[in-house]
């Protein structure tokens, strides 16, 4: 009986590890996501938003338009914004990130802000990232709306 209390604790401290280390695991990925987001935010502050979004784009890539189909592929992307710069005060920030068990793949959910000459236009955004060989965070899925103000974080 002894014996079989002492595996018995044994397998709950080796198991309660693992599970730990891979909660450990997932927030540090979701933290690399978070980071990769933030980067093309400031990218897209020097270079225009198109830039950016393209610069991180995943071949893949998959990006819904307002009263259109989405555009499905960075070639095809590219195609479509050819020549245009996209908005350079455009800005957002990420509130939250979330990265699968696996670690190849997570989202954030953030906040944008778009300042006109005219007025300041607020919405939140999802974008979803995929990992690559090299370790690069790419975008597999990009889309937003407008909000009547900036959302919070609760």
């Amino acid at each position: 009986m002894k014996l079989e209390s002492i595996l018995f604790v044994a397998v709950i401290i080796v198991t309660s590890g693992c599970e730990h280390n891979g909660l450990d695991n997932n927030k540090r990925v979701a933290q690399q996501i978070i980071e990769a987001d933030k980067a093309m935010s400031e990218m897209a502050a020097k270079e225009g938003f198109y830039k950016a979004i393209l610069a991180f784009a995943d071949d893949s890539i998959v990006k819904p338009n307002e009263g259109e189909f989405p555009i499905i592929g960075k070639t095809a992307l590219a195609k479509h914004w050819r020549g245009k710069s996209g908005p350079i005060t455009l800005s957002w920030e990420p509130f939250k990130a979330e990265a699968s068990i696996s670690g190849d793949i997570g989202y954030t959910l953030g906040n944008w802000k778009y300042i006109t000459k005219d007025s300041i236009l607020y919405g939140n955004y999802y974008t979803v990232w995929k990992r690559h060989s090299d370790g690069s965070w790419r975008v597999i899925v990009d889309d937003g709306n407008n909000t009547p103000q900036l959302i919070k974080k609760e």
